[in-house]
């Protein structure tokens, strides 16, 4: 081969190292609204991108020091999040298996052997041993050109997988903090049924004994003191099935912490959690932070790859081959010029005929790449509807909250009026009664509001992939 032509050649196979036979990739188009329907946003829906900017320490517009503790708590002891982490660290073991394709692979070999001939071996000669040595040691070298970018697209696919595994980590981690921060809200709001249950058996207990002065003392009727036992008997299998529900709680979140149920308690609380404040407007591109939608994206790129890796399996394999070694009968120097071997040259592999194998490879390289495109548009319909569910709750749950809360004033207003008409002798104790009653289901129902409301700003905080600040 004349120089200039040796030239050309190299030129050649230095361009087709830049050629990739993937498609150019694009993420999937999404006919989305400008803005959330239960807000006003600040600007366009954006494609999501890998998340990278998620609020470390969401949990923390609660201010509560309990609930931030358990958190860490969480971070340094759930097994499943070591699960989800060791998944991760294995992803990216994975992923660099690939990028060792980029390099010449070097191997090393040995091998000293005692072996014997057959005697009627053909071709023999009459004066070959039956049995000798044979001592051999070499280096073998395997380079592939890769000029079709097969392993480069392998490369790139293995490490979107290893990004949507760190995405994966991610929404793991997202979604225990998520459970364990329900779970402590539904704790707290136990402790204020339980404040509320405990401070009404109080008054039960004096109206109960206000009944029965007033039974002995013939003014009031045997049916009146029934009314009052029942009451206050009610009213304590209530406050003993709260702290059956409370039981559970606490055991559910020791579970999460990493510690069994038989030794982790917390003690009841004495004030309630506040609603974080929301900001007035929250930009669609806060979605972009969402782990599940990151890792959904990272792995349509990782099927795009992936249709360039089984195009270039159509195409010639060019690779480089080289032998060095020695060879001895058992004695002598193998690194001497009459033992040494050595092989040098192309490696060309071009498939003839495979009854159709490359042919459905790349088929199911273009369905997985169109079935990783329809998971991520599903992902943000999602991701969008948990959003809009949780802005619609807070907001019905607002108003809710208001309108109970008049109702509960009422209620303990016709409660003060009953009791002070009751002992009057203007009423009857039923009066009384059905006053007590609305008056605690009012307030329970002021109180059981309140939790859901705390669940609900937990699941847009969650939903909008670690609330709506920067990294703290």
């Amino acid at each position: 081969m004349s120089p200039k032509l040796k030239r050309s050649a190299l030129l050649l196979a230095l361009a087709l190292q830049g050629c990739s036979l993937a498609p150019t990739y694009e993420p999937p188009v999404l006919d989305l609204p400008q803005h959330y329907r239960e807000q006003t946003s600040d600007g366009p829906w954006h494609s999501a991108q890998p998340g990278d900017q998620l609020s470390p320490q969401w949990w923390r517009l609660y201010h509560d020091e309990r609930l931030n503790d358990l958190q860490q708590r969480l971070l340094s002891a759930n097994p499943n999040l070591a699960a989800a982490l060791a998944h991760y660290d294995a992803a990216q073991a994975y992923a660099s298996q690939f990028h060792a394709g980029l390099f010449p692979q070097i191997t090393a070999s040995g091998q000293p052997l005692r072996q014997r001939q057959s005697d009627n071996r053909p071709l023999r000669g009459t004066t070959q041993p039956s049995m000798y040595n044979s001592n051999t040691a070499g280096f073998a070298l395997n380079y592939d050109l890769d000029l079709w970018g097969k392993i480069r697209n392998q490369v790139a696919a293995g490490d979107a997988q290893a990004q949507a595994s760190a995405d994966d980590l991610a929404v793991a981690r997202l979604s225990l903090q998520q459970q364990l921060a329900s779970l402590y809200v539904q704790l707290d709001g136990l402790d204020a049924q339980s404040r509320i249950l405990s401070s009404t058996l109080d008054d039960y207990s004096q109206a109960l004994q206000l009944t029965r002065a007033r039974f002995q003392g013939q003014i009031a009727s045997e049916l009146d003191l029934t009314r009052a036992q029942n009451q206050l008997a009610t009213a304590e299998a209530q406050l003993d099935d709260v702290r059956a529900q409370r039981n559970l709680t606490e055991h559910a979140i020791g579970e999460l912490v990493g510690e069994p149920a038989s030794s982790f308690a917390l003690a009841p609380s004495t004030q309630t959690l506040n609603v974080p404040a929301q900001p007035a407007a929250l930009p669609s591109t806060l979605l972009q932070r969402r782990p599940d939608i990151a890792a959904a994206e990272r792995r349509v790129f990782a099927a795009n790859a992936q249709i360039g890796v089984a195009k270039a399996a159509w195409y010639p394999d060019f690779s480089l081959t080289g032998l060095l070694g020695g060879q001895t009968q058992g004695s002598g120097n193998l690194l001497s010029a009459g033992n040494r071997f050595w092989a040098l040259g192309p490696l060309v592999s071009l498939p003839i005929f495979d009854g159709g194998r490359l042919d459905a490879q790349e088929r199911q390289a273009k369905a997985e790449f169109e079935e990783a495109s329809a998971h991520y548009r599903s992902q943000v319909l999602h991701a969008v509807r948990e959003v809009e569910d949780n802005l619609a709750q807070l907001r019905d749950l607002r108003q809710e909250s208001l309108d109970e809360q008049a109702a509960a004033n009422a209620a303990q207003h016709t409660q003060t009026l009953a009791t002070n008409s009751y002992e009057a002798g203007a009423v009857s104790y039923l009066d009384v009664v059905t006053a007590q009653t609305a008056a605690l289901q009012a307030q329970r129902q002021v109180q059981a509001l309140r939790t859901r409301q705390l669940q609900a700003s937990v699941g847009l905080l969650t939903a909008l992939g670690g609330g709506w600040e920067g990294q703290q």
